[in-house]
């Protein structure tokens, strides 16, 4: 039987990817003393390793497609194919950014303030080429982790670390002078997996479900019964990914309106429907929009 060699990132992801493949109809089950977790899928075999790596392993060929950052895709100048973008983290459903920061009492005010200085960070070769195409002459060092103390320590002039949310960054009394880059989850293939049939098929797959239950985040199903004199004013409040589903009830001057809204929303349109005629109504929630 063939297999596809997928990778899993490690670390601050690796339980909301978990969380997405079960989503999508994958159950992994990692141990935490074992890189090779179990897939219910003969097809898939699975590894365990850092987003920083991924890249490395999946353009070598060690692994036939990965998830991993698009930072760590640009870092590394890695040639494997992206096949989507999946944005989704730890905390949200947004891009994480990373940033230059210094001292909150730093008289650095703008990078061009940084001629000179020194930088600690992960992101050595993007942070390099950023500042290369700028013009500005800084000291860059690979920090193996904790880098917002680099900056509270003495230890470095600004930092360029990833944040979501900032939180990190302030409780360290740090101020953001600078947005270097986006980044956001990836799917990315190697080259040779992708010229192979049936691994393209399955990769393509996977893909489609992963985006799929990504889709299906925050959003719900309605279902309720309508009056036909109430039709026009409950199809006015609807939000829609298209148009709503209508169908006649059996025999009766009634009909079952069936359509896709924002999880946000829901709260206050039913009530609203409520009021305008509508009866029986379903809130249900959905695994994949695709």
């Amino acid at each position: 039987m063939q297999k596809l060699k997928l990778g899993l990132p490690k670390g601050s992801l690796e339980k909301a990817t978990i969380d997405l493949f079960e989503k999508a109809g994958w159950l992994i089950k990692p141990t935490s003393r074992n890189y090779f977790p179990e897939i219910d899928d003969p097809e898939l075999a699975c590894s365990i390793c850092r987003p920083q790596e991924m890249s490395r392993y999946v353009e070598s060929g060690v692994l036939d497609a990965g998830i991993t950052g698009k930072d760590w895709t640009m870092e590394n100048q890695s040639e494997a194919v992206v096949i989507s973008d999946l944005i989704y983290s730890k905390v949200s459903r947004k891009p994480t950014r990373w940033v230059i920061a210094v001292a909150g009492d730093s008289e650095i005010r703008t990078i061009q303030d940084l001629e000179g200085k020194k930088i600690s960070t992960e992101l050595v070769n993007v942070t390099r080429r950023f500042f290369d195409e700028q013009g500005i002459n800084v000291d860059i060092e690979f920090s193996w982790g904790a880098t917002e103390a680099k900056v509270v320590s003495g230890l470095a002039d600004a930092i360029v670390e990833v944040t979501e949310t900032e939180s990190t960054i302030r409780a360290h009394g740090l101020r953001i002078i600078h947005e270097l880059m986006e980044s956001n989850t990836q799917f990315i293939v190697n080259k040779k997996a992708w010229e192979d049939p049936w691994k393209r098929e399955k990769i393509e797959n996977i893909s489609l479900l992963l985006q799929g239950a990504l889709n299906a985040e925050r959003i719900v199903g309605v279902k309720m019964n309508v009056p036909h004199s109430h039709l026009d004013q409950v199809i006015d409040l609807l939000p829609s990914l298209n148009a709503p589903t209508v169908a006649n009830l059996y025999q009766q001057d009634w009909f079952s309106v069936e359509t896709v809204v924002s999880e946000d929303v829901v709260r206050d349109l039913i009530p609203l429907l409520r009021k305008n005629g509508a009866e029986g109504i379903i809130e249900y929630p959905l695994s994949k929009v695709i």
